[in-house]
């Protein structure tokens, strides 16, 4: 039963990577931080391999959760208000002569939802076990006894599932544990939680003013196509996108995806990436999203640079798109100029939550040492499968052609990192005192943000 089970689930797997893994033509691929896991765009002027005479000894991966339900009250709100108004419409639906792409409203009770909000879904689990897969035979050689993750339930569930399709029945040996696990005044999975003083309310206020600008023309559009009778709210609209993503989250398909164009996805994609930019991310009052994210820089150069001397050859570590946002903003890894805004959509922006954190987002650093290639120790981000340009502590050409950089040069840039500490008078500046966290925290969650 054991053998066949794992076979099932290898098939289902197999599903999850597509060969075509530099198309980019779908929209659906573009659904911000709840796109379904896609490889990213390969960067046309790095290498994809490593050269032969190198050989990496140690990785960090941080992996987000799979693809789960709505997160947050407003979003959960959204899709069930559209379907109350369906609901009610239900009898002026049945007689109109609706476009092909609108007649699953008068097949049966219409568009139901049955979204379970906060899980994580059966792909979410196929998407976390195929990865295990795909890790182990990458790195066949690192092995670990302890994994970690946030003490969010879904991202538990993804350590799970990870661990099961990396090792198997030796999962079951091995450590499974959470931050609350790990002495520390701060973790660096979970950051926010040691962040009382940062402003939620300020990214709710530039996704509003995008989504204001947007959505109009949208329910316009809409309603023009129904019949008298049904009307759709602002609201409405905002919840058959969002319904969208999430249909994609627990299948394989939505009829409210082939609803939009595609113009319209791309600003729904666009409002979701300012929620992101604005509460973890370069557009955070007082730098909180950034300071946040120096939490992850720390441990990660520290573990590279083995000063203690226990340093694992490996970890493996879940948490949310925030742990990874955070952590590359602190890096300018993504860092628009002029920054991002709700004036205007910006198409070629660097910072693009589709890309760097779709739901199952994969981070894995890599050190490395080469006989030739290189001197000294060097480091690498692997992000959803395909390199990603370390620009920031590049000094050679061939830094630059591997996407790569010395540690020693990686930590120099990242000297907004490394000069803070927590509680000190940076962070303080950005979190505020150490107040009540869990009330900070439940400010984001009322707000419906879709950061976990």
């Amino acid at each position: 039963m054991f053998v066949q089970g794992v076979l099932n689930w290898l098939t289902l797997a197999s599903l999850t990577f597509n060969p075509h893994k530099h198309e980019d033509k779908d929209p659906l691929k573009r659904l911000g931080n709840l796109t379904p896991y896609r490889v990213a765009p390969a960067s046309h002027k790095v290498e994809a391999e490593l050269p032969g005479d190198c050989s990496v000894d140690r990785v960090m991966l941080l992996h987000r959760h799979g693809s789960r339900g709505p997160s947050g009250s407003e979003e959960v709100a959204l899709i069930n208000s559209l379907v109350q108004t369906l609901r009610n419409g239900h009898d002026a639906l049945q007689d109109a002569d609706l476009p092909e792409n609108l007649r699953f409203l008068q097949t049966g009770k219409g568009y139901e939802s049955h979204l379970v909000p906060e899980n994580l879904t059966i792909i979410g689990r196929e998407q976390l076990f195929s990865h295990g897969v795909e890790f182990g035979l990458k790195y066949p050689n690192f092995t670990t006894e302890t994994l970690l993750s946030s003490t969010t339930q879904r991202v538990i569930d993804s350590m799970h599932f990870f661990a099961q399709g990396r090792f198997g029945r030796e999962a079951e040996d091995k450590d499974l544990l959470t931050v609350n696990d790990i002495p520390g005044p701060v973790s660096w999975i979970t950051p926010w939680n040691s962040c009382p003083g940062i402003d939620w309310h300020y990214a709710s206020k530039v996704s509003n003013e995008w989504s204001n600008s947007y959505l109009p023309k949208i329910t316009e559009r809409l309603n023009d196509l129904l019949p008298y009778g049904v009307s759709l709210t602002d609201n409405n609209t905002h919840g058959a996108l969002y319904a969208c993503a999430y249909d994609l989250a627990t299948g394989y398909e939505s009829p409210w995806c082939d609803v939009f164009y595609e113009d319209e996805l791309a600003d729904f994609e666009y409002e979701l990436d300012l929620i992101m930019v604005a509460s973890v991310g370069y557009l955070v009052p007082n730098n909180a999203g950034r300071v946040m994210g120096s939490v992850f820089v720390n441990k990660l150069i520290d573990r590279f640079s083995n000063t203690s001397g226990e340093a694992q050859s490996l970890y493996l570590e879940f948490g949310h798109d925030a742990t990874i946002m955070a952590a590359m903003a602190a890096m300018d890894l993504n860092k628009d100029e002029p920054q991002l805004s709700a004036e205007e959509l910006r198409p070629h922006r660097r910072f693009r939550t589709s890309y760097q954190t779709p739901f199952a987002a994969q981070m894995i650093w890599e050190s490395f040492t080469c006989k030739e290639s290189f001197d000294g120790p060097q480091i690498r981000l692997v992000l959803n499968e395909e390199t990603y340009p370390l620009r920031t502590c590049a000094e050679t050409k061939k830094d630059s052609r591997f996407g790569t950089c010395s540690l020693d040069a990686f930590t120099r840039a990242n000297k907004f990192s490394t000069d803070i500490e927590f509680n000190d008078d940076t962070w303080q500046a950005a979190c505020g005192a150490r107040t009540n966290v869990y009330q900070s925290l439940n400010h984001q969650q009322s707000f419906g943000y879709s950061l976990h």
